[in-house]
């Protein structure tokens, strides 16, 4: 006989299901209790299928807000315990969450599978979806990141509701989930897929009708039903999994445990029959621990606490401190929203973006973005960060975003966490020179790549001298910084030397870079020297005011060097595009003019590099090292901007009716053009393309202002309608802005792309919300907000 179970309907009606109940026979019934459905001690079939990640363009991300003390997350803050727990949405669906350090993946999607009269239909395979934000001021724009996530059955047969949000108190993350029968009676299935410790391999699981529990070693997680579940499962994936057993419709061949071996697990539990027209609402708590206990005990504190509670906690609603006070502290915000053309929301968005992606135990500790490029065809057997990791660069645009914002909190505990990433003589295994930024870390400092990149140790010093500047860094700090970081990394700057980590023994001749801000060419960049330069004036003015005018007068000797150089080594006046005149993506040695071949990468053929353009030479006008009309920028434009050019080298694509850019003519950083494959599906093949990338669309808005303004223009409407308007056009549903956005080139994947719609590389992009903020700032304050005046100053002309 099956249980008594309340469905609360809309409406707040409540109907109860009792014996009386009739099932259909596609139904499936309760486990132990469905006569002939017996539960088996252990799922068979491990380890299962080989595991992967899953979409990367997420409409959603959300943690909770956490308030710093003393500059650092811990015990006694006014938000009160330190929840690290991170989630995303794509295809309507929960997708990777993390606990522990930001990169720290724990599952790898939530979904629903429901059996229907007509046949199963799955979450995100067989549904529509719409994401929303949950709580919203009174013109619309989002105020914390919460959402109600609504996917509907494309035949019509059902829809899910799912609100989506974390106990900023516990180590837990909540679900309403609100089921409708929109056609006939249906049977949901909630199927959840962990890849605890960040893999999908190892794992073990059980499955109770009060709890489905995973773990692998010492962490483990809980999922809590607010009612029991009326059959459970725990299986292997494409063996034993409740997938494969609802093949047929039905959930009858149920296990209790995936036993003593691990692997790639499901663990499933079976909701009660929803008649036609009728809705279920029930809420699922997840909790995460270093014990079984531990993850319970979280769990069931979140659920007693109830939904109200733990959402109006989250938003920083009456008494709480939450995402509205941070909101709130953002003074220069609602300035930033009335530059924007859509009202500020994606002005508010993006500030909760850029604050959602700190890791919560190293404070500062910015990432790039809270995804996995391509992640539905890359391999979870391994611990991967993808895109959860620390690069200075995108470090620093995100932090300069929130400096334009009015946050004086997050950068100032950026600059201070900085030390972490840079290479000294107890940094693990170095062997050769200091000073330099790594290329990639985990947040905890843990080494990941080892190229070297001059923007990266640039960056910082830059980062710092804006600190310093706008009175948050002291003087006092500042000469201790100088000493201990700032001073190393301009001494490097200017010297370079000998690498001696891990497999990297090169020899660095600054401003020969052996990576540009691509992370695949060695040589002389027009970007990457721009912010050498930038960073070598900024850093002169701090030696001078830490005392030390030697080193202040050798870094701005060394920068007037370099900046005497710019086109010499840069420039080409025999160029095969255009009329022969302009700046190169990069030039292998100081002679611009030998059409050097450039290095094979991404599976793209090495091309002579007067065939190769991208938009770095703006960085120039960004940081001053040359004013808007300087007639090596205003060459170039015309060849940057050729939109008949073969697609292979073609840089610029109007899309949405607005400028838009790829990296540089024959990236292949993308999509298969020829099948329609994710990136790197089958190797590196010269059918990849790289798309489109919509912060060049602001980097473009910043130069044009800067033109605009040189010019003693007035009027900014057309920059704001052009480029503000255009990164706008390219957020999707959920506010989010993406790496990369489709050009319409080749075969569509199989995500069915429109051109100006963001792809599977990595949605939200940290840089690409950073940009747009800095472009607001930079229209509110009629200069652009990366221009350093000492920079500017020195190289005018």
């Amino acid at each position: 006989m099956r249980r008594l179970t309340s469905i609360l309907l809309a409406g707040s009606a409540t109907l109860a299901l009792g014996a009386c109940a009739s099932l259909p026979d596609w139904m499936p019934g309760a486990a132990g209790q469905r006569p002939g459905v017996a539960v088996q001690a252990v799922a068979p079939g491990a380890p299962g299928e080989q595991p992967t990640w899953v979409n990367a363009a997420k409409t959603g991300v959300g943690s909770s807000y956490e308030a710093y003390i003393d500059g650092r997350y811990g015990p006694g803050a006014a938000t009160g315990p330190v929840s690290r727990v991170w989630f995303s949405i794509a295809d309507g669906v929960l997708t990777e969450t993390m606990y522990g350090l930001i990169h720290e993946a724990q599952i790898k999607q939530l979904r629903f599978a429901v059996a229907t009269p007509t046949g199963l239909a799955v979450e995100g395979t067989d549904t529509t979806s719409r994401t929303e934000y949950l709580h919203t001021d009174t013109q619309g724009r989002p105020l914390s990141p919460a959402y109600r996530v609504t996917t509907t059955d494309r035949q019509g047969r059902f829809e899910i509701e799912k609100r989506i949000f974390t106990d900023p108190d516990g180590q837990s993350l909540f679900l309403r989930v609100t089921i409708r029968a929109t056609g006939r009676a249906v049977t949901p299935h909630l199927l959840l897929e962990p890849h605890i410790a960040n893999t999908g391999v190892n794992d073990r699981g059980t499955a109770t009708a009060d709890a489905l529990h995973a773990w692998e070693g010492g962490t483990h997680l809980v999922l809590r039903p607010s009612a029991p579940f009326e059959a459970t499962t725990a299986g292997f994936m494409g063996t034993s999994d409740a997938m494969t057993d609802l093949a047929d419709g039905s959930l009858d061949t149920l296990y209790a445990s995936t036993g003593e071996e691990g692997g790639n697990i499901m663990l499933a539990g079976a909701l009660p029959v929803i008649e036609a027209g009728q809705t279920l609402t029930r809420d699922f708590v997840i909790g995460f621990g270093n014990s079984e206990a531990a993850a319970e005990a979280t769990a069931a504190a979140t659920m007693a606490a109830g939904f109200d509670t733990v959402l109006a906690r989250f938003n920083g609603e009456g008494s709480a401190v939450g995402w509205e006070d941070y909101i709130a502290s953002l003074d220069q915000l609602p300035r930033l929203a009335a530059q924007s053309t859509d009202g500020g929301n994606l002005a508010y968005a993006s500030a909760l973006m850029l604050k959602v992606q700190e890791d919560r135990t190293y404070a500062g500790a910015l990432i790039a973005s809270l995804s996995n490029p391509w992640g539905d065809t890359v391999d979870a057997t391994s611990p991967s960060t993808g895109y959860k990791a620390v690069w200075p660069r995108d470090f620093y645009q995100v932090a300069m975003a929130m400096l334009a914002l009015g946050d004086t909190e997050t950068p100032l505990a950026a600059f201070r966490y900085l030390p972490q990433v840079q290479v000294d003589t107890d940094t693990p295994g170095n062997t050769g020179a200091t000073g330099w930024f790594l290329q990639k870390t985990w947040v905890d400092g843990t080494i990941e790549w080892v190229g070297v990149q001059l923007d990266q140790t640039a960056m910082p010093i830059m980062l710092g001298w804006r600190l310093w500047k706008a009175g948050l860094v002291s003087d006092a700090e500042m000469a201790r910084m100088y000493a201990d970081m700032i001073k190393p990394a301009a001494d490097f700057l200017v010297e370079g030397g000998t690498i001696g980590l891990l497999w990297n023994d090169r020899t660095i001749t600054p401003p020969w870079t052996q990576q540009e801000r691509w992370e695949e060419q060695e040589g002389y960049s027009p970007s990457t020297t721009a912010a050498v330069i930038a960073g070598l004036v900024t850093a002169a003015e701090i030696a001078q005011a830490s005392g030390d005018a030697a080193s202040a007068e050798r870094y701005l000797a060394t920068a007037d060097d370099y900046a005497s150089r710019v086109e010499a080594r840069m420039f080409t006046t025999e160029g095969s595009l255009g009329d022969g005149d302009y700046f190169l993506r990069l030039s292998r040695n100081e002679d611009p003019n030998d059409r050097g071949t450039l290095g094979e990468n991404n599976g793209q053929p090495g091309l002579p590099e007067d065939r190769i353009i991208d938009g770095g030479f703006l960085e120039l006008v960004r940081y001053g090292v040359r004013p808007a009309d300087a007639p090596s920028i205003l060459a170039t434009l015309p060849e940057y901007d050729d939109q008949g050019r073969e697609d292979r080298l073609r840089v610029r694509y109007d899309l949405n009716g607005f400028p838009a850019f790829r990296r540089y003519g024959n990236d292949g950083y993308g999509e298969n053009a020829e099948t329609g494959g994710n990136y790197g599906v089958g190797g590196n093949t010269p059918g990849q393309r790289g798309r489109v990338w919509p912060f060049f669309t602001g980097e473009r808005g910043h130069y044009e202002l800067a033109r605009a303004l040189r010019a003693g223009s007035t009027d900014l409407t057309t920059i704001r309608n052009t480029y503000v308007a255009g990164m706008e056009s390219f957020a999707n549903e959920g506010l989010l802005l993406p790496e990369q956005v489709w050009d319409g080139v080749g075969n569509r994947t199989v995500h069915g792309y429109q051109p100006g719609q963001g792809t599977n590389s990595a949605t939200p992009l940290a840089w690409t919300h950073a940009e747009y903020i800095k472009l607001l700032r930079s229209l509110a304050d009629r200069q652009v907000w990366d221009r350093y005046a000492p920079v500017a100053e020195r190289y005018r002309r």
